[in-house]
């Protein structure tokens, strides 16, 4: 069985999912959120995902993780802050041994709706179907880490 870690990554939030996959079979283990204090100094934020993603790589031990790029931001210092979480992530990623792909935002939905472009209730929908479940995964950004998690378990490991 492998497990498989979804990551979409932010400084006040991100969104990660856990998925177990045993030959054509997948399973959610977890998705949710980790989130930060929203006024907090950033290297507080830095610190409390550092120790959240190690709390859930050591508790799930995943095989694989795939965590989304950062593709396109219009404020600078949002997204050198976002790359500041994603350093945080991939390191204790890397310290754990854990291998690491990449994807941005256009090839999750591309590859999940068969549309670059689809709106984030499209992915909540196609995920619905794809996985069996009985409702769209919600709130919409941990559907995003669960898709990306999904497209990680179709990776030859």
């Amino acid at each position: 069985m492998s497990i498989i870690l979804g990551i979409d990554p932010w400084t006040t939030t991100t969104w990660f999912a856990v998925l177990a996959k045993d030959k054509w079979k997948i399973e959610i283990l977890d998705y949710w959120i980790i989130e930060t204090i929203v006024n907090a100094d950033l290297s507080l934020k830095l610190a409390d995902i550092w120790e959240d993603i190690g709390w859930i790589i050591a508790k799930y031990k995943p095989d694989i993780c795939w965590v989304e790029k950062l593709f396109f931001l219009k404020n600078l210092k949002t997204g050198i802050d976002v790359a500041h979480a994603r350093w945080v992530i991939l390191y204790e990623l890397v310290k754990n041994w854990v291998k690491i792909l990449e994807l941005t935002p256009l090839q999750v939905k591309q590859w999940i709706c068969g549309n670059w472009n689809a709106p984030k209730k499209q992915v909540q929908n196609a995920l619905k179907n794809i996985l069996k479940l009985d409702e769209i995964p919600r709130p919409d950004d941990a559907a995003d880490a669960l898709a990306i998690a999904y497209l990680a378990s179709l990776v030859k490991m």
